[in-house]
């Protein structure tokens, strides 16, 4: 139940902003910075995060850190308390992996870093990380006695973030995705 709280749409609104009618619709940090402005998008982010971190470490067993962690990330996707609509999963699969794989969670945010930074788009950054993710799984995991179970978990998380993302993939193919920031509105 703690990946489903949906954030962003509760925040949104205690600030008078329904955020399923504002940009893409989408209930996550992205949009929330569209329609709330950097600071409260960037709470958004912190909360999303923070709940796939909590999830994961309310055990110590990796088996059911990732179960957990992947329970809190379709609760986020498919939030009930958003009539199923939640957001794309990123921030929160994000927060799951800094808390049992710090150091490949690290690098696929940097890449998602460059990616936005490159293409201005955060979809760009989100789809390539998510792709990125299991490789640096694969190679930060050697001799790990759990590598399997942490590839196929980095495996279904990022195919879900990438298949939440196939209209943007769409948008980037016709050349029709909007910049993420900038010329569309977002507060600073």
């Amino acid at each position: 139940m703690l990946g489903s709280i949906p954030s962003g749409l509760w925040i949104a609104r205690a600030r008078g902003v329904d955020l399923r009618t504002v940009g893409s619709g989408n209930i996550g940090a992205t949009n929330a910075i569209r329609g709330l402005g950097r600071g409260w998008g960037g709470l958004v982010f912190l909360l999303d995060t923070g709940k796939g971190a909590g999830a994961a470490l309310l055990s110590s067993h990796v088996p059911t850190q990732l179960a957990a962690g992947a329970a809190a990330v379709l609760g986020h996707v498919f939030s009930p308390w958003a009539g199923f609509r939640g957001g794309r999963g990123v921030a929160t699969s994000l927060g799951v992996f800094l808390a049992i794989l710090p150091i490949p969670a690290l690098l696929a945010l940097a890449v998602w870093i460059v990616l936005v930074a490159v293409s201005r788009r955060v979809s760009v950054g989100s789809v390539g990380a998510a792709l990125a993710y299991p490789f640096l799984v694969l190679w930060r995991t050697p001799n790990d006695p759990y590598r399997t179970a942490y590839l196929v978990a980095a495996t279904l998380l990022a195919a879900l973030v990438v298949i939440r993302h196939i209209p943007n993939i769409r948008r980037l193919v016709s050349g029709t995705e909007r910049p993420s920031f900038g010329s569309t509105g977002a507060k600073p």
